[in-house]
């Protein structure tokens, strides 16, 4: 196809879409619902949960979006995203970040119209973050780009208390460490996959720069660090047996993992431990929500 052929519609629909990484918003969104749970002490009313999730998503896309216009340059040198909208022209930089900006005042004026203005400040606050700090700083100047750029990414359980709470206590901000400290070994794992990747990018992700048995050291270092923190919330958020039961299994489970790959960093463990780590939010936040309703 030419460049002066327009791109079917569906293309063009399926490029927007994709500018937003639902994948990553489907693991942000399993993170606020539970934790409105928390703050109701029981089930929030149902269009409470869809305006913030809808807001939620708003404001994560958006954010997503404008960081795919700033690094189109070197995720057309990494092989994960040679293909993303940007780098193949599905849209031109302009009209994305058009697109991306416009979500981010759609998810301002919609938490702020049905949900609250603190929920609204705090979405759209993630998104400056995560842009001025992680992507357009961070990112290719240090090591600790996901640690503190990952900080975005803690904010739904922020943003979905002060949805219902419309304030801030120390449960949410526990959760928001549990996945301050969950994010390094996540996105460690998969980096060791895609190291050469960052490497040929010239992004200093960490296992594109230390040794796999240094990252592996790190992984395991911070993984230490989570588990207590996922037993902390017990007693400040006052949860039962379901959920205490629960964070121990699965953060049983995630040291295992982790020590597998501290014994053996190669790209087969480390994909392990990235794909449980997912399911070990998933499951580590529904035992939340479960426990609540029973």
């Amino acid at each position: 196809m030419s460049a002066t052929t327009p791109l079917p519609v569906r293309t063009r629909v399926a490029g927007y879409v994709a500018l937003t990484k639902p994948r990553i918003i489907e693991l942000l969104l399993v993170t606020t619902v539970p934790t409105m749970f928390v703050a109701e002490q029981g089930v929030p009313p149902v269009w409470l949960m869809v305006a913030t999730v809808l807001g939620g998503t708003f404001a994560a896309g958006g954010a997503n979006a404008i960081n795919m216009v700033v690094d189109r340059d070197i995720d057309a040198l990494m092989e994960r995203t040679k293909n993303r909208p940007l780098v193949i022209g599905v849209m031109s930089p302009r009209n994305a970040l058009v697109f991306a900006i416009s979500l981010e005042v759609a998810a301002f004026a919609w938490l702020f119209a049905f949900v609250n203005l603190l929920s609204a400040v705090l979405a759209v606050s993630a998104t400056l973050f995560y842009v001025f700090v992680y992507t357009l700083w961070l990112k290719r100047t240090t090591t600790q780009n996901i640690v503190i750029g990952g900080a975005a990414g803690c904010m739904p359980v922020l943003v979905g208390w002060a949805a219902v709470a419309n304030s801030l206590a120390w449960a949410p901000i526990v959760l928001f460490l549990v996945i301050f400290y969950w994010t390094p070994p996540h996105f460690w794992a998969l980096a060791i996959k895609y190291r050469d990747d960052y490497a040929n990018a010239e992004v200093p992700m960490l296992p594109a720069v230390v040794s796999l048995e240094a990252t592996s050291r790190r992984i395991l270092l911070y993984t230490a660090i989570l588990i207590p923190l996922t037993l902390v919330f017990s007693p400040v958020a006052d949860m039962g047996a379901i959920y205490l039961g629960s964070a121990l299994v699965l953060g049983a489970v995630f040291v295992a993992f982790a020590l597998a790959v501290r014994r053996d960093p190669s790209e087969r463990t480390a994909m392990r431990l990235f794909s449980y780590s997912i399911t070990y939010l998933t499951l580590l936040f529904g035992s939340i929500m479960i426990d609540v309703v029973v």
